[in-house]
């Protein structure tokens, strides 16, 4: 592997060196040509699987990329988060900000039949996945989670290096006990055809009333709010941390989810996180303090008492 990486090193510098002889217009034309060829053979082949020396080049050329195109909160993030902090400002006036400085508005999906679907039921939905981190050992680790999508509530049910049908099964057991009565709330739960969703894992909510739905291959929209919830742990958490081992990432998503369900505002619920209190009066004066958290990965922002 080691071999591999270096070969793959050499070869992007002498491609780099390559580059700096030819004009701008032409590396423009090739990435176009490379884009369109990349979005065919999507639509023709199955996912790729990179190993490891692949994932660490991509990994080191990203850094290359303009900061606009990794990283960054768009301006309903901005917006939400100077809500909470009861400052009078309109979404409208942020975006001009962010646009102003050349940043640009948060990626946006087409709706579809399927999504409207999801959003009318979203009162009794669940919605589970897996994704997996990557240790500083190269052990894969995975972590599987429910969201309650009426609320964008999230529950990490376990992480485990070794995800088998019985063990998915029993974290299932172990959320309906943690909502208790709550459970019978809920009518639907959407899951993928991944194998290790056996049908004891079905069976389990079955017997609360909740109907298991599974989303056609290949169709990750079908799953949307539980696949855009991987995307910003990856890009708010796991991304930005190196994770020691299955231990280590158990605390790191403890804390990370306390900051999602009590402080992260969210578009969906007027700005407000998953677990907001109506009832709690937020200050409306006093100095504004910041809170770092996950070792000063991410910064809470709330009115002193």
């Amino acid at each position: 592997m080691l071999v591999r990486l270096l070969y793959l090193l050499v070869l992007r510098v002498f491609g780099w060196l390559m580059l700096l002889g030819r004009g701008q217009a032409s590396k423009d034309a090739e990435i176009m040509v490379l884009r369109h060829e990349v979005a065919v053979l999507r639509r023709q082949v199955g996912r790729p699987k990179p190993d490891w020396s692949d994932r660490a080049v991509l990994a080191a050329l990203g850094r290359w990329l303009p900061t606009v195109l990794r990283a960054g909160w768009g301006h309903r993030r901005v917006y939400g988060e100077l809500t909470r902090l009861d400052f009078q400002v309109s979404a409208a006036t942020v975006r001009r900000i962010l646009r102003s400085r050349r940043f640009g508005p948060a990626p946006r999906h087409l709706d579809t039949s399927w999504r409207t679907f999801l959003r009318s039921q979203a009162k009794g939905l669940l919605a589970c996945d897996f994704f997996h981190v990557d240790s500083i050992l190269l052990k894969r680790l995975y972590v599987l989670f429910v969201m309650e999508v009426r609320t964008r509530r999230v529950h990490v049910l376990g992480v485990t290096s070794r995800p088998t049908g019985a063990w998915t099964a029993q974290q299932a057991r172990n959320l309906l006990m943690d909502l208790g009565e709550r459970a019978g709330s809920f009518r639907f739960l959407i899951r993928d055809r991944d194998a290790k969703f056996t049908a004891v894992f079905d069976e389990v909510f079955a017997a609360v009333g909740i109907t298991v739905l599974r989303t056609p291959p290949r169709t990750p929209r079908a799953n949307c709010f539980a696949e855009r919830w991987v995307r910003t742990v990856r890009a708010e958490c796991t991304d930005r941390m190196l994770i020691y081992g299955e231990r280590h990432l158990c605390s790191v998503l403890n804390e990370y989810i306390d900051h999602y369900n009590a402080h992260r505002p969210h578009q969906a619920r007027g700005q407000q996180p998953p677990d907001h209190d109506e009832h709690v009066v937020v200050p409306m004066e006093g100095r504004i303090e910041r809170h770092k958290i996950l070792g000063e990965v991410i910064s809470e922002y709330r009115r002193a008492a």
